[in-house]
């Protein structure tokens, strides 16, 4: 993948990869949860964890509503459960599943979904996540996170723990650009990360796409624009203050996600605009369609989640905003 190269960005770890690390140091500080799989354990990287603590994983088999409805019994029954699969698999078969036995009782049991967006590449649309956002903010009491590298990710995979109630965790397939150092990164739930500040407008991203952003305002910059760069890592319970604050203050918004636009992060955000300061939004992401088979990055370049296509829609959202004067 060529995102972040333009800005120097080193190339880190796979978010599915940077999970799995993750899990097993929990699991030998945290010997009362239990982890299932819907018989994809070196895909999703839970096998690290089965390896580790055979008696605390159980794969499931592809049965994914199944792998839920024993992740939320075991939860009723006082256990801290995780149920792992592909994204696409375990949002849109296990529905259901998840609303009545997990989000409806409001059950600690956290979901971890992998493969999501068409970074994925050549598997094609039926293995591409790019409605589980939408499916799990749906969903009350869900807390939903999309961290945007490996760092961050290994924060994400804490941070979900010490939340009580269902929270759903999406990872991808692809390496991707260190956006944070190593031990350096300021996590909290529900409150975004100010990347880079600007006040001319301010982009808004999350997962593959803040890499991104941050190449779209090293652009900007040298155009004379000043763009604020927030990641938002916290889809629900979205970071109102913080767009309240950019909306206020730099008086434009850019959206970027590699997901549709449809009831994903360019959604929560305008919501919480019109709420408290409505200013023009532009939003990237998948538009109302499912992509194709072929390289993360011809797709990415194909469906316009790319630095360019933020930096055009920076250059439109700021011809409305200043319109509005």
């Amino acid at each position: 993948m060529d995102l972040g190269k333009s800005i120097g960005l080193k190339m880190g770890k796979a978010t599915r990869d940077a999970f799995g690390e993750a899990l097993i140091e929990i699991g030998k500080e945290k010997p009362d949860f239990i982890v299932l799989d819907g018989d994809v354990a070196n895909s999703t990287r839970t096998e690290g964890f089965a390896k580790q603590f055979p008696d605390r994983f159980y794969s499931m088999g592809i049965a994914e509503s199944n792998l839920v409805s024993a992740a939320s019994g075991m939860a009723a029954a006082g256990k801290t459960a995780l149920a792992a699969s592909f994204a696409v698999f375990l949002l849109c078969n296990a529905y259901d599943q998840i609303r009545m036995g997990v989000a409806f009782p409001n059950l600690d049991v956290k979901l971890v979904g992998s493969h999501s967006g068409i970074s994925i590449g050549e598997d094609g649309p039926s293995q591409m996540a790019i409605e589980d956002i939408a499916l799990a903010t749906s969903f009350p009491n869900m807390t939903v996170l999309v961290p945007a590298d490996e760092p961050s990710t290994h924060a994400a995979t804490r941070a979900m723990f010490e939340v009580e109630g269902p929270v759903y965790l999406r990872t991808g397939r692809p390496k991707v650009p260190l956006v944070y150092a190593h031990g350096n990164v300021q996590f909290e739930i529900g409150k975004a990360n100010l990347l880079l500040d600007g006040s001319d407008l301010t982009i808004i991203a999350c997962g593959i796409m803040v890499a991104a952003a941050l190449e779209a305002a090293d652009y900007l910059s040298n155009q004379g624009i000043r763009a604020r760069v927030l990641d938002m890592h916290t889809i629900k319970p979205i970071d109102i203050a913080a767009v309240e604050q950019a909306a206020r203050e730099t008086g434009a918004i850019v959206t970027a996600e590699e997901h549709l636009l449809d009831g994903g992060l360019g959604a929560a955000v305008a919501r919480a605009a019109a709420a408290t300061y409505p200013v023009p939004i532009e939003m990237v992401g998948i538009q109302d369609t499912y992509a194709r088979s072929g390289s993360p990055q011809e797709l990415l370049e194909a469906f316009g989640l790319t630095k360019d296509s933020i930096i055009q829609a920076a250059q439109k959202v700021l011809g409305r905003k200043d319109n509005r004067r």
